[in-house]
């Protein structure tokens, strides 16, 4: 009897200590909100699998609007942020929302468009230029319209272009930078796109590339640890260690390995 009660005994602890290690094990992730630009171009497909390989840790994409993944950090339902807009992000910081933000890579936007230019932004000087040539022409242009990196960025170039861009002519969807290029390759409009999502884009129809190369157009990642005083339920000690990840070597390397069709789509820049 002391026999089987022993047998018992031992095998009630060996699968308590199995189900423990699997609950460890599948607690090993983080959740990353971030940007529909690096998830849509493929990017954390291709640099996740080696952070995971290096730490064991996982790491689940929330891909969703800048603006949009403030407020998932904001109330403590991500783990980690890693967003594109540097003076949104710097107010986080100052907000008490986050205790650190680095510069981890960059790349830039450009203005897409139908291939006859109707606006004749081709030989534009300056993205300002651009701009107002749209608006002037009132060409059909598709904003995403809905508070990302992508469109806080595009909404203070038409301020810096002296524009108020409304009207039948421009079209706010309120959708991500994949269906906005949808939207303006069925409409045959210009858009405001980064460089990284276009590249990856398969359904460009008679949408070509129109302008770039602006100073203005320069577009910044951070990476973001959020704060343990607001949120001490995250996982800040695996968040932690994706954020240092990031920077580290290792990272920016896997960063500028990353190419689609042999270009380069993000440049690291740690300092």
């Amino acid at each position: 009897m002391k026999k089987t009660t022993a047998l018992i005994t031992a095998s009630v602890c060996t699968t308590a200590l199995t189900f423990s290690a699997s609950l460890l094990a599948d607690d090993n992730f983080i959740t990353l909100a971030s940007t529909t630009s690096t998830e849509n171009s493929g990017l954390f497909g291709a640099i996740i699998p080696t952070f995971t390989e290096a730490t064991g840790i996982d790491v689940r994409v929330v891909a969703v609007g800048t603006g949009q993944a403030f407020e998932i950090a904001r109330r403590g339902d991500a783990d980690s942020l890693l967003v594109h807009d540097t003076t949104g992000e710097e107010q986080f910081v100052a907000d008490g929302y986050a205790s650190e933000r680095l510069d981890v890579m960059y790349n830039d936007f450009v203005i897409v468009g139908p291939s006859d230019d109707p606006a004749g932004i081709r030989e534009s000087e300056s993205v300002s230029d651009a701009f107002a040539l749209i608006a002037e022409s009132e060409s059909p242009f598709a904003s995403r319209g809905d508070d990302s990196g992508t469109n806080r960025a595009e909404l203070r170039l038409w301020e810096d272009a002296g524009v108020t861009p409304q009207g039948a002519w421009y079209r706010e969807l309120g959708s991500g930078m994949g269906p906005t290029l949808n939207t303006a390759a069925g409409m045959n409009a210009y858009t405001f796109t980064d460089r990284a999502t276009w590249a990856a884009f398969e359904n460009p129809q008679d949408l070509t590339l129109l302008f770039e190369g602006d100073e203005a157009l320069f577009n910044q990642y951070g990476s973001l640890l959020l704060s343990e005083e607001q949120h001490p339920h995250l996982k800040h000690a695996l968040a932690a260690q994706w954020h240092e990840w990031l920077v580290s070597e290792e990272g920016q390397q896997a960063i500028a390995d990353f190419e689609v069709g042999g270009q380069p789509l993000f440049f690291p820049n740690a300092k």
